[in-house]
C-alpha cells in the first residue's frame, strides 16, 4: 500500500502535468505571436525568480565554465519555446502537443551520444513504432497545418537536445537557479536574434518590442506563474517520493490533457480529420510503453516544458 505521501506526491505530478498541458491551451489563447509571447515568458519568470535570495547566492556560488554551459542549455530551451507555440499559431494546440510526445523517440537517439553511452537497438525500435503514428497526424490535418507539424516536430527534437545535456550537468547546481540562469540566457537569446528571424525561421518572425494588452498580460502571467514556476516547485518536491519509472509514465499524460483540452475548451476536433486521433493514440501509446524500456534511470528535476 502507498503511503500517504506517495499519494500526495502523485497527485502532485499529476497536477504539474495538467498544467503543462495548458501551456498550449494559453499559447493559442494569447494573441501575440510566438516570438513575443515566448519572449514576455521567459522574461516574467526570470523576473520572478530574481525575488529569490537563493537564486542570487546560486548564481555566485557557480563556475564560470557552469554558467556558460547552462546559458547555452539556455538558448537551446528558447527555440524549443519558440517552436513550440510556432507550432500552436501554426497549426493548433493538439497538434503542438502532440508533436512534443515525439521527444522521446529523439532523446532514445540523441541521449546515448551525449551521455556517451551505448547506443541501444530497443530504443531504435521504439522509434519505428511511432512512425505510423506520425505519418496518421500528419495524414490527418489540413494542408495549411502541416508546416506547424514539422515546426512541433523541430520543437521535440530541441527538448531532446536540451534535455538530455541538461540530465548530464543536473548535478551541479540548485535547480531553480539553473532555471533563472537559462531562462535569462533564452531571453537574451531571443532579444538577439529577432532582428535575424526573417532570414533564419521566416515562418515564425514577427516584431519582438510588442506590448501585451489587458488579456495577454493576464493569460502571459497565469503561463509564466501557474504553468511555469508553480509546476516546477511541486514538481521538485513530488520526485523525493516518487520512482523515474512512475514520472515518466504521468509525465507522458501532457499531450493527452492537452488534446482533451483542446477539445473541451477550444473545439479543435472540427480542425482535424479523426485519423489525426488515431495517429496521437499510437503515439502515446508507444511512450508510454517507452518508460518499460528504462525503468532503472534515475530521477531528474523536472523540464522546462
Amino acid at each position: 500500500m502507498s503511503s500517504p505521501d506517495t499519494r500526495k506526491a502523485l497527485f502532485q505530478i499529476h497536477f504539474c502535468v495538467l498544467l503543462w498541458g495548458i501551456t498550449a491551451i494559453l499559447g493559442k489563447l494569447i494573441t501575440l505571436p510566438a516570438l513575443p509571447l515566448v519572449w514576455w515568458r521567459m522574461l516574467l519568470v526570470v523576473a520572478m525568480l530574481a525575488l529569490l535570495p537563493r537564486v542570487w547566492r546560486g548564481l555566485r556560488n557557480m563556475p564560470w565554465p557552469v554558467v556558460a554551459a547552462y546559458s547555452g542549455i539556455g538558448a537551446l530551451v528558447a527555440l524549443h519555446w519558440l517552436t513550440f507555440y510556432g507550432a500552436v499559431k501554426l497549426a493548433n494546440a493538439s497538434v503542438a502537443a502532440t508533436c512534443i510526445a515525439l521527444a522521446p523517440v529523439f532523446t532514445s537517439i540523441i541521449e546515448p551520444w551525449v551521455a556517451k553511452r551505448p547506443f541501444q537497438l530497443r530504443e531504435l525500435l521504439f522509434g519505428i513504432a511511432v512512425l505510423p503514428g506520425v505519418a496518421l497526424v500528419v495524414g490527418g490535418v489540413p494542408e495549411g497545418m502541416r508546416l506547424g507539424v514539422l515546426v512541433g516536430a523541430m520543437s521535440a527534437l530541441l527538448v531532446a537536445v536540451f534535455g538530455s545535456l541538461n540530465k548530464r550537468m543536473v548535478s551541479h547546481a540548485d535547480p531553480l537557479t539553473v532555471t533563472a540562469l537559462e531562462l535569462g540566457a533564452g531571453t537574451l537569446t531571443l532579444t538577439l536574434l529577432a532582428p535575424l528571424m526573417p532570414f533564419l525561421l521566416p515562418a515564425l518572425a514577427s516584431p519582438l518590442w510588442v506590448l501585451p494588452d489587458l488579456h495577454d498580460g493576464i493569460l502571459l502571467l497565469v503561463l509564466a506563474g501557474f504553468c511555469t514556476l508553480l509546476p516546477f516547485a511541486l514538481a521538485l518536491v513530488a520526485l523525493r517520493h516518487l520512482s523515474a519509472y512512475t514520472v515518466q509514465l504521468v509525465t507522458n499524460l501532457e499531450p493527452v490533457y492537452a488534446v482533451i483540452l483542446a477539445v473541451v475548451l477550444l473545439r479543435e476536433q472540427h480542425e482535424v480529420a479523426g485519423w489525426f486521433y488515431v495517429g496521437v493514440a499510437v503515439i502515446v501509446g508507444a511512450v508510454f510503453l517507452h518508460p518499460l524500456l528504462n525503468r532503472r534511470r534515475p530521477v531528474q528535476h523536472p523540464e522546462l516544458i
